[in-house]
């Protein structure tokens, strides 16, 4: 679900002139491990019996809060590319006339595509019931998420000054009113 909400937004993008990259060999790196994490070993594990090895029981509650997690993540990933238009990149990136979005779900949330990600590797551990395949995609995006999170804001700070510390200042990075 996450690559079909997305295509529409990657297709745009492309179409949208790139004023600032700050794509990088760690940049490509991250992302090329995310795909694989996330999408590449838990189809191994789906199609091949070559990680069976860790597989493991699936308790009824871990998939009931994985499914909820993976809907809440979807939505507020739509939510978030929606709000954001043609701002959107899919790296660390500035468009031309790039604004900055302070409205929808970024009204409250700093980083909700980030919060909708966590989301959905979270329900991925919690779903595929394999030690390799189900926790791949947390590990994977967590990494990046910290390798990339100040970047990103310190790039947001060179573009939009005091409006985007100020909007730092009024919101939470993840999770509204806690962090």
């Amino acid at each position: 679900m996450f690559f079909l909400i997305r295509a529409p937004h990657n297709k745009r993008s492309k179409e949208t002139k790139v004023s600032e990259s700050r794509k990088s060999l760690l940049e490509r790196t991250l992302m090329s491990s995310m795909t694989l994490a996330g999408f590449v070993l838990p189809m191994i594990f789906i199609l091949t019996p070559l990680l069976s090895f860790a597989d493991h029981p699936l308790p009824p509650l871990a998939f009931s809060a994985g499914i909820v997690c993976y809907a809440l993540g979807t939505w507020l990933f739509y939510r978030a590319h929606a709000d954001l238009g043609t701002s959107w990149s899919p790296t660390l990136e500035l468009r031309e006339n790039h604004q900055l979005v302070v409205r929808g779900i970024y009204r409250s949330i700093r980083h909700p595509m980030y919060t909708a990600i966590f989301l959905g590797v979270f329900a991925q551990a919690l779903v595929l019931p394999n030690w390799i395949a189900g926790p791949s995609a947390l590990a994977a995006f967590t990494l990046m998420f910290t390798l990339r999170l100040r970047r990103e804001e310190r790039m947001l700070i060179e573009k939009f000054g005091e409006p985007y510390q100020d909007y730092m200042a009024r919101t939470r990075r993840l999770i509204p009113g806690i962090w």
